[in-house]
């Protein structure tokens, strides 16, 4: 298993693919700087206002790059024919999906986290003195924040590898991302209520804030799940797609 793992690390180093999501998610703190910078403009005309804070604001940015690495870790050997190669130096192909799981797991959520945790400083510093909304909180309070933030994106980074797996196309795993990232939250919005609001709960854009105890938009209400239940459901969502992708790998001869 640990040179199985050691092949995947050396996999995920070697594609230019993998700088260049990484690379897009870490635009995310000059956006994030650029966002401050601008709001902090109008709180000196203004006084005060109340502005998102860039590191939820731009949070579909990296959840989005990095769910594109999940996807092209395994559609990318599909593309180029390597695959045959991989399941042949390690047949057992439940063993490869976990190696590819545990690489792709591990470099999202530190990237993530990392992404996430410079873009909240650095937007902090740069809003010292300002009135924004965002900056009125201790670090402290906004840690589980954070924390909920940078294992969604790993969630939806594993979901990126199990569609990949499942589907065997890059355009269509991301499709399937795409949609249930934006597309799916705002179908829900035209669910009579109150069923709109318990569908939204389960939804994993929404289920970050429910982790962190805090509220829903407006319009939605009160989140219904409890932060222990909103942690289950963000897990299942990875669990599912990669059983569907190791079932999909199984079944089909190569």
């Amino acid at each position: 298993m640990k040179a199985v793992v050691s092949s995947e690390w050396l996999k995920l180093r070697s594609v230019t693919s993998t700088y260049h999501t990484l690379g897009t998610a870490a635009m995310t703190v000059l956006l994030g700087v650029v966002w401050t910078l601008y709001v902090s403009g109008l709180a000196d005309e203004r006084g005060s206002l109340t502005a998102a804070a860039p590191e939820r604001g731009f949070l579909p940015l990296i959840q989005i790059s990095l769910a594109v690495l999940g996807v092209l870790t395994i559609t990318s050997e599909y593309a180029t024919g390597t695959i045959r190669t991989s399941l042949t130096v390690t047949p057992k192909r439940g063993t490869l999906l976990l190696a590819k799981a545990g690489i792709v797991g591990l470099t999202t959520f530190i990237a993530a986290n990392a992404i996430l945790l410079i873009t909240y400083s650095t937007s902090r510093l740069i809003a010292n003195g300002h009135e924004l909304g965002f900056n009125d909180t201790s670090s402290a309070d906004d840690l589980l924040m954070l924390l909920a933030s940078g294992l969604s994106v790993t969630a939806l980074a594993l979901v990126g590898l199990g569609l990949g797996t499942a589907l065997r196309s890059a355009a269509g795993a991301i499709v399937s991302v795409v949609a249930l990232l934006f597309v799916l939250p705002g179908i829900v919005n035209y669910l009579p209520p109150p069923w709109n609001a318990r569908v939204a709960t389960l939804l994993l854009p929404n289920l970050v804030p429910q982790i962190a105890d805090q509220r829903l938009s407006p319009r939605l209400g009160d989140g219904f799940l409890p932060p222990w239940a909103a942690l289950a459901i963000l897990l299942a969502y990875p669990l599912v797609a990669l059983a569907v992708g190791y079932y999909q790998l199984k079944r089909r001869d190569l």
